[in-house]
């Protein structure tokens, strides 16, 4: 099968859930921000937001907030994480990228996907480690949730598609192998 080095990044991609407390550097963050701003956006408006936080207060209060919502929720499985001492969304990466982008128009979760993968191939490719966080979609309207996010910089007409979790795998701990699931690809010609 043919390859290249761009191949070889995607299928190297894990998603990692355990990180050591060595925060990323910041032209790194960088480089993997840009490489998110290079992602197709519909009919080009780029109207998504980029919100890095590495400071370990504010993302350890982003969590509690986010635990908040959860547990005021109609789902005993959010209310599980929610009432958990231990439950941290972001997996104690030291860096999380918040993507959120103007809601008004269709795309705009498709845009943040693209641009959320581009983060993630980066990253791989300068050898740090990445993982989708879902828990601001659902939580982003949240009042104290959506207050916090303003405060950070997040835009208030926006929501949240996603966020980054960045760092460096912990020693010690294996990914996931990835199998391709049989009957995924059909080609017709």
């Amino acid at each position: 099968m043919k390859t290249n080095e761009v191949l070889e990044t995607i299928k190297a991609r894990r998603s990692v859930r355990v990180y050591d407390k060595k925060q990323v550097p910041s032209e790194d963050l960088n480089a993997i921000l840009e490489a998110a701003t290079y992602a197709p956006s519909g009919m080009h408006y780029e109207t998504w937001h980029f919100t890095a936080v590495r400071n370990a207060a504010k993302l350890e209060e982003l969590n509690n907030r986010i635990k908040e919502a959860f547990a005021k929720s109609d789902d005993k499985r959010l209310q599980e994480r929610g009432h958990s001492e231990t439950y941290c969304c972001y997996y104690h990466a030291p860096s999380l990228v918040i993507v959120s982008n103007d809601p008004t128009q269709w795309w705009a979760g498709m845009d943040c996907a693209c641009a959320i993968e581009n983060m993630f191939l980066a990253a791989r490719s300068l050898g740090i480690g990445s993982c989708w966080i879902n828990q601001l979609g659902t939580t982003c309207d949240d009042p104290e949730v959506r207050a916090y996010l303003t405060s950070l910089g997040v835009p208030e007409n926006h929501k949240v598609y996603g966020c980054v979790a960045l760092g460096y795998q912990a020693e010690g701990v294996s990914l996931k192998e990835k199998t391709v699931k049989e009957g995924t690809i059909t080609i017709v010609e």
